[in-house]
């Protein structure tokens, strides 16, 4: 009898994750990357363009791809809960703004590269799956890039991206969730360090 309820509940939590997995189009999502960094190799990496159009080109993908206000909420992990909207938008603002110039530089990293992309592997988050690629270098191993995107209806936006086996969202939440703790002044200290930062970019 206590083996058939195990089964029965394999079943079920089988039939589950099934369901769970359904929610994202995998396909869809890859299709969403491989136009997304094609449309950053052709506008972007390997265009003639002056830096500033090519700065403001990549803020407009940037913006366009990425679902900031969930990477956000991420990033500042339980702080978000008790931050004020003014706060929160303050946050997003200057957060969004720093990516903007931090990647657009390093995206130069990238010139005259292509992402051989991999398939895609499940996610345990709803909604969400991961899209693998790699990215072939002139002097080492291929680097590993694996983009996390969410399915909401049928848009698709990237919500952290992988490089090397290290999370930036992960990475960007520590960091912050340590410089909050520290800060006499919190998340508000936290947002001023950042505004110098994209000051010195």
């Amino acid at each position: 009898m206590k083996y058939k309820l195990l089964s029965i509940f394999a079943i079920a939590f089988s039939m589950f994750a099934n369901i769970a997995n359904a929610e994202v189009d995998a396909a869809q999502a890859e299709l969403f990357v491989k136009n997304t960094t094609q449309e950053g190799i052709s506008e972007i990496i390997n265009s003639k363009a002056s830096q500033a159009e090519r700065d403001a080109r990549f803020e407009k993908l940037f913006n366009s791809a990425l679902d900031l206000k969930f990477i956000g909420r991420f990033v500042l992990g339980r702080y978000w809960k008790t931050a004020s909207e003014e706060q929160r938008d303050k946050f997003i603002d200057v957060y969004r703004r720093l990516n903007v110039k931090t990647w657009s530089k390093r995206f130069d990293d990238f010139t005259g590269k292509e992402f051989i992309f991999k398939g895609t592997s499940p996610s345990s988050s709803n909604n969400q799956v991961f899209v693998n690629t790699i990215v072939p270098m002139d002097q080492a191993q291929p680097a590993s890039v694996v983009w996390r995107v969410k399915q909401e209806g049928d848009k698709f936006k990237i919500v952290d991206i992988i490089i090397e086996n290290v999370s930036l969202a992960i990475t960007a939440r520590n960091e912050y969730t340590a410089f909050i703790k520290k800060s006499p002044d919190g998340l508000n200290g936290l947002i001023a360090d950042l505004q110098q930062k994209l000051k010195q970019e």
